[in-house]
Parts: C-alpha cells; sequence; structure tokens
C-alpha cells in the first residue's frame, strides 16, 4: 500500500505546506462558491473544543449566550460613519427576495455591534439594566478579495462578545480582561505565545475607540492577529440612542465594548506548531490526544485487539480523547504516517509482544519511541501531555524570540521585517504608518503593553521596556513611550 502523502516542505512553499495541509489533514476543503470552505469533521472536532474552552471562560466571567439576527438593514450600519466605512468594501448586500426587490437592502451580517445596539435602545431603561454581557457564536460574511482556508475566508465561524455599561471604568475594565482571557487562552490551551496589547489609531476597529489585540508570529515570520477586544466608547451609543437613567436620575448614554475571536485561531495553531509531517495540534484542543495503533497477524490479532480496547477504556476513565486505530485495510505503517498528518500529540503502538510483556510503545508527536508498561498509561500519558502542551510553547516562544529584532534605523528595520517582527519606534503618524506599509509590506502589529490586575503580561523582557526615541523611518519624536512591533501579516 503506498504511503501517506505529505505536504509541500515548508522551506520549500510554506503557503502551499499550509493549504496542503489542511487538505491532507482533512480539517477542510474548498466549496463551490469563491472564498467559502467546507469544514470537515475533523476541523470541526478542533473548532468545537475551543468553543468549549472559551464558551466555558466566558461564562465563569458573568456572559451569557444570545443570539442575533444574519441580515441587518442598510440603514443600522450607516448610522456609524466610521463603521460603515470599515466594512463597506467587504459587505454582501442582499437586495432580492421573495421574487422581488426590497424597500431596503439588508447587509448580510460582517459583525454585529449595529444590530445589538439597537435591540440594547430597546431593552436598557436603568442603570438596573445594566451591565448586558451578552456573547453570540454565529457566522459572519466578509467579501475578501484574496482568500485562505480558516485565515480569510468570505464566510467564516466566530464568536463576538457585546457589553454594555453604565461608566467608562467598568467598559475599559471590561476591554482588558476579555483580552486577558484571549491572552489565557492563547497560551493554555493553544500553546501560542502570543503578544499582548494595543493597536494603533489606523489599525483600530472601525468604530472603536481604541482596539486591544493579540499578535502571534508564525513559522514563516509573519504575524497573525489572533483575538482583539475593542473599547467602542459611546460611539455606538450615540448612534443608536443607548440612553438609561442613572442612580442621579441623569439621562446618560451607555459605554460599549465588543470582542472576538474566529476559526482563524486554527490557521494560528497549524502555522505556529506544525511540521513537514503535517499538524502538530496543542494536547488540550486536539480532537484526539491518544491514539492506539494495535500491531498484529491473523493469529494475534484478538488477543491485541482486545488489549487495546481494555486499554483505550481505562485512558478515556482517565478523562483522555483516545481512539483504537481498528482499521483492517491500512499497514501499521500507512496508520503511523495518518496519525503524524493529523497532529495527534501522542501513539501507542501496541503488538503482541508488548502484549506479552504487558507493555506499549509511546511517542509524542514531536518526540522519541520509548516502552512503557501498560499499567502506567493511564497516569503516565496525562503528564506527558502537560509536558507536550509546554514543549510546544516554548519551542514557539524561542522561534518568535530569534525571529524578532529590535532596530533603531530603517534598513535595519526592512531587514527584520522581511525575516519577522521588528521592534522600533514610531511616531504614530498615519501617514509615516501608511509609507511604512508601502514601502516594507510591513504594518504595526502591536503596542505591547501589560494589564497586570487581569493576567496580561508580556513573555519577552524586550516587551516590557519603556522609553523615548525617535521614528525609526521620519525621526520625529516616538509616541506610546515604547517600541511598536511591526512585521508582515497574514
Amino acid at each position: 500500500m503506498a504511503k501517506v502523502k505529505g505536504p509541500t516542505p515548508q522551506s520549500q512553499d510554506f503557503s502551499q505546506w499550509y493549504l496542503d495541509t489542511i487538505q491532507l489533514a482533512e480539517l477542510a476543503d474548498y466549496a463551490p462558491v469563491r472564498g467559502t470552505i467546507v469544514v470537515r469533521p475533523y476541523g470541526y472536532a478542533l473548532w468545537e473544543n475551543i468553543q468549549r474552552v472559551l464558551d466555558g471562560m466566558f461564562k465563569e466571567t458573568g456572559h451569557q449566550n444570545a443570539y442575533f439576527p444574519l441580515f441587518i438593514p442598510m440603514s443600522f450600519l450607516q448610522k456609524e460613519a466610521e463603521h460603515v466605512e470599515g466594512f463597506s468594501p467587504e459587505l454582501a448586500v442582499v437586495t432580492h427576495a421573495g421574487g422581488e426587490e426590497l424597500e431596503e437592502p439588508l447587509a448580510v451580517r460582517p459583525t454585529s455591534e449595529t444590530i445589538i445596539g439597537y435591540m440594547w435602545s430597546r431593552w436598557i431603561r436603568s442603570w438596573r439594566d445594566l451591565p448586558q454581557l451578552l456573547n453570540q457564536w454565529n457566522n459572519v460574511v466578509r467579501w475578501e478579495m484574496r482568500t485562505r482556508p480558516f485565515l480569510r475566508t468570505s464566510e467564516f465561524l466566530w464568536q463576538e462578545g457585546h457589553t454594555a455599561h453604565a461608566t467608562r471604568e467598568e467598559a475599559e475594565e471590561e476591554t482588558a480582561r476579555m483580552l486577558g482571557v484571549y491572552l489565557k487562552f492563547a497560551r493554555e490551551y493553544a500553546a501560542l505565545p502570543v503578544i499582548p496589547g494595543r493597536k494603533t489609531e489606523r489599525e483600530k476597529f472601525a468604530g472603536a475607540v481604541y482596539t486591544t489585540t493579540i499578535e502571534g508570529m508564525m513559522k514563516d515570520g509573519r504575524a497573525l492577529q489572533s483575538a482583539t477586544s475593542h473599547f467602542l466608547g459611546q460611539n455606538f451609543a450615540r448612534a443608536f440612542e443607548i440612553t438609561f437613567q442613572d442612580r442621579d436620575l441623569q439621562e446618560k448614554y451607555v459605554w460599549t465594548t465588543s470582542w472576538g475571536l474566529s476559526w482563524r485561531i486554527i490557521g494560528g495553531i497549524i502555522m505556529t506548531h506544525g511540521d513537514d509531517q503535517g499538524l502538530v495540534l496543542p494536547p488540550k484542543l486536539a480532537p484526539i490526544q491518544v491514539v492506539i495503533v494495535p500491531i498484529y497477524k491473523a493469529e494475534s490479532k484478538e488477543r491485541v485487539l482486545s488489549a487495546a480496547k481494555t486499554l483505550e477504556a481505562e485512558l478515556a476513565a482517565a478523562g483522555l480523547r483516545v481512539l483504537t486505530d481498528d482499521r483492517d485495510q491500512y499497514t501499521p505503517g500507512y496508520k503511523f504516517h495518518d496519525w503524524e498528518l493529523r497532529g495527534v500529540p501522542y501513539r501507542v503502538e501496541l503488538g503482541p509482544r508488548d502484549v506479552e510483556a504487558n507493555a506499549a510503545v509511546i511517542k509524542s508527536r514531536i518526540g522519541e519511541k520509548e516502552t512503557v508498561a501498560l499499567g502506567e498509561l493511564k497516569n503516565l500519558l496525562p503528564e506527558r501531555l502537560e509536558a507536550l502542551h509546554d514543549a510546544l510553547f516554548a519551542r514557539a516562544l524561542e522561534f518568535r524570540k530569534a525571529h524578532t529584532r529590535v532596530v533603531d534605523d530603517y534598513e535595519a528595520f526592512k531587514e527584520a521585517v522581511a525575516e519577522g517582527f521588528a521592534l522600533a519606534y514610531h511616531c504614530g503618524d498615519a501617514a509615516c504608518e501608511k509609507a511604512i506599509q508601502e514601502e516594507t509590506k510591513a504594518t504595526a502589529r502591536v503596542i505591547p503593553l501589560e494589564f497586570p490586575e487581569h493576567g496580561v503580561l508580556q513573555d519577552d523582557e524586550a516587551l516590557r521596556e519603556t522609553g523615548e526615541g525617535v521614528c525609526v523611518r521620519c525621526g520625529r519624536p516616538a509616541a506610546y513611550g515604547r517600541r511598536v512591533v511591526f512585521a508582515r501579516a497574514y
């Protein structure tokens, strides 16, 4: 039987490696409509695990799930000028339905600030109705010109949180808190060493006062915006007349936030951890954490399969997501390659001699083989999975540090962004920022910041440094009191 075909080597063509890996590992496939994908069961199981973890974290912080319509009146989007300007190029608009032209065109949801703002204007009357802490899991449509599975698609799955508060302080506290939730998820579940901080004025969300973000580095040195949390101030409250009577009996506008993470995080996981063999999935999110591959001939089949199923039951009882690959139509070697391609964190090989010795051979996705007593596996594998998570995080962090340079002149800046991140002072002027992008293809990804009260801390000393300097491009006094991370990005 032929071997499992592997993806294009990363060193040969990283972009093609990414596309190959998604299809060969059966995460997703292309759909008939340009820019859309079909998420296959293995890919959707990964998304379900992401959703399950985050949903629990949101509920722990007091948020409730709701659902708002897919279709939004165009007049709603036009109420907040900056918002509609930011999304107009990406809008999909319905003009006909039921065989007739609609009286008012309907935008297919690009995000839900406007429809939620409208509903809040009906629901909120008093300070007693605040805060509103909502989240929804849904799909949105943004008509992207250049698409790539999970990273930029015309339709994608995500969660979008929306909150309304009585005071600016509460809303800003919420913005920082949710950035902390995303940071914890990225580091403690996805093993992604992302950089938290704030976007520049040019890069902020359309309609926000400011945007906070977590930014990751992929294995080709490019940046990926992994999640964002926006302080919207009273912009949408004024646009939709969301007012309340405060305790002092004065009529006031609410303060709002929004925050979101999409299936783009799957792309981040693939491009941060994957290798030439395919996926390398973080153990806490992997659909299958341990695969048992029984190795047998006809005379030993029943005995080996019985031992494999017993082990599977023990590992499942220990809380692991485990599968026994008992497919007779494939050789053990084919199965080994197949599960490596799919990024399963740990493999257990079990043959007749192993059963006789009451042992098994185990191998992590990035490690060497070792022989372990069967009775030890239910206690050992959970520990090994934790260690694998730590190893993936450390490996990714080391890679990011090795491809991040502190620069003070423009030529060094150009060299740095060609292969990774540049930490440089910047004047904060949008025109200068635009010129940098035109000249180097790099954008300001994040102004590194810390919110200790929400667990938002940097994992690199260089990102914690504060100071004054001059803009790396124009030489004017720098803004922000610290260096900005610049990079080419997805």
